[in-house]
């Protein structure tokens, strides 16, 4: 009976514990594969139920309380995704292809049951015979779910160019 206990408590202990930088950093580049095959159905299984998804206008705002380009939660992520899959969108039909490149990763900050990353993207996006670049600087916060899993409880894309006029972003960044 003590070795069931035992092994109940090193589950629970394994399920609530911070992602490694390791495991993060794996789970980020799953996540920009999926977005480059525009997999978006999985993707919004990466979140937690109170994840932020947000991609600024102004670098050093209180997100919530600025304008942003995307300020969305759970329910904002599904809908732009049931947009995106529509076909309706003048902005992703057809869909753009895009190839993303996720580095210079550094830890934040780290508790109990979170870790946080920074890190730089470029993404590559080619639509209508023209190619544009998209470098921005990234934010993540990973924690894990009750099942071992990881999550996305925020991701913030900020563009270098996040204060100047954007266009057409027909994607999820």
């Amino acid at each position: 009976m003590s070795i069931a206990l035992e092994e109940k408590s090193v589950v629970t202990d394994l399920q609530t514990e911070a992602p490694t930088f390791e495991e993060a950093v794996a789970f980020i580049w799953a996540e920009a594969d999926m977005l480059d095959r525009l997999d978006y159905k999985p993707w919004l299984k990466l979140w937690t139920e109170t994840g932020k998804y947000i991609i600024p206008v102004d670098r050093d705002a209180d997100y919530a309380d600025a304008l942003n380009i995307v300020y969305d939660d759970q329910e904002m992520r599904q809908a732009r995704v049931k947009r995106l899959l529509s076909g309706f969108s003048m902005s992703s039909a057809p869909p753009a292809r895009t190839v993303r490149t996720v580095s210079r990763f550094v830890v934040e900050a780290r508790d109990e049951t979170s870790i946080t990353l920074r890190g730089a993207q470029m993404l590559a996006e080619y639509k209508y015979e023209h190619m544009r670049f998209l470098p921005a600087d990234m934010r993540y916060r990973i924690v894990r779910a009750g099942n071992g899993s990881l999550r996305i409880d925020e991701k913030v894309v900020t563009l270098i160019n996040a204060d100047d006029f954007q266009f057409g972003i027909g994607y999820l960044l």
